[in-house]
């Protein structure tokens, strides 16, 4: 396989802008000049690496390339601020792309991050996702790490447990009242409205499938955003599982209740990264492993 740095550059730049013009912006080259490394490097793979839509995307194989030239890109920047290359204030040490699911990033993940940002001088391209689908982002070498619910390691990847996230099952008193008279029975669950993030949000059909035995499908709200989601409780649009942290300072002030004091779910993480000789990428490892290790059970 014949690979040259400027084509691997090229070609993470039109994934990332989604157009060959675009692409030719950044890189401040002619568009022509773009399509010929693209189809330089397509003939050097064997392999034709994009799809040719708005925007652009990779292919299988142009996905196993994304991941090469995000590692590239990676080791350079790292290397440059190694040689004091990156500026004379202080060295960059590259761009981290990493997923987190929503409420990980509501409570405990983000100072971590914050600290090796400030410390560092990393910086970072946070993409929010499901913790159940966010190793998709991984596969596509899209990010290199993932917090996820996924115990089994991506291709190219290592995995490390980092603890189990608890999420209580709340309600806002005057809807418990309305709504679950006599408690979290099958009846009552089959008809009470339940908040859910979002489309691919399962958490709470995960509980109501532990419970019923069976499929339930109560009407449900979608409000993809955690503080407005603890927000909607309270509301009393409808029960919800909320984390830990943010339940008991609602619990405790009496905007929530818990209609079972032991009515939860608890959700295993995992810190997934490229297996990449990459100090940057130790660090905020070890600061994410760091912090889970005291906010989660």
């Amino acid at each position: 396989m014949q690979v040259q740095f400027d084509q691997l550059v090229t070609f993470l730049a039109v994934l990332e802008e989604g157009t060959f013009d675009a692409a030719a912006r950044r890189l401040q080259v002619t568009p022509s000049a773009v399509s010929q490394r693209i189809r330089a490097l397509e003939i050097g793979t064997g392999r034709v690496l994009l799809r040719r839509t708005k925007p652009v995307t990779a292919t299988e194989s142009g996905l196993v390339l994304a991941r090469l030239a995000r590692q590239t890109s990676q080791l350079t920047a790292e290397a440059a601020a190694e040689l004091g290359a990156a500026g004379p204030d202080r060295p960059t040490a590259g761009e981290i792309p990493i997923v987190i699911n929503a409420d990980s990033l509501a409570t405990w993940a983000l100072p971590p991050l914050a600290r090796s940002a400030r410390e560092d001088g990393i910086r970072f391209d946070i993409r929010r996702e499901d913790e159940q689908h966010s190793v998709e982002l991984l596969r596509a070498g899209t990010v290199m790490a993932a917090v996820t619910a996924v115990a089994e390691p991506v291709q190219g990847c290592s995995v490390r447990r980092l603890g189990r996230m608890r999420y209580l099952l709340t309600a806002a008193p005057e809807y418990a009242e309305r709504w679950l008279p006599g408690g979290l029975t099958v009846e009552n669950l089959a008809r009470a409205p339940v908040l859910a993030f979002d489309h691919r949000d399962d958490l709470q059909d995960r509980y109501l499938r532990r419970r019923a035995r069976r499929r339930l499908d109560p009407p449900r709200h979608y409000v993809p955003s955690s503080a407005e989601f603890a927000r909607a409780v309270t509301l009393s649009m409808g029960w919800g599982l909320l984390p830990e942290a943010d339940a008991e300072p609602l619990l405790a002030s009496g905007a929530v209740i818990m209609p079972e004091p032991a009515a939860h779910v608890d959700v295993a993480l995992y810190w997934q990264r490229w297996r990449l000789p990459s100090p940057v990428l130790d660090r905020v490892s070890e600061a994410i492993i760091a912090a889970a290790a005291e906010a989660l059970r």
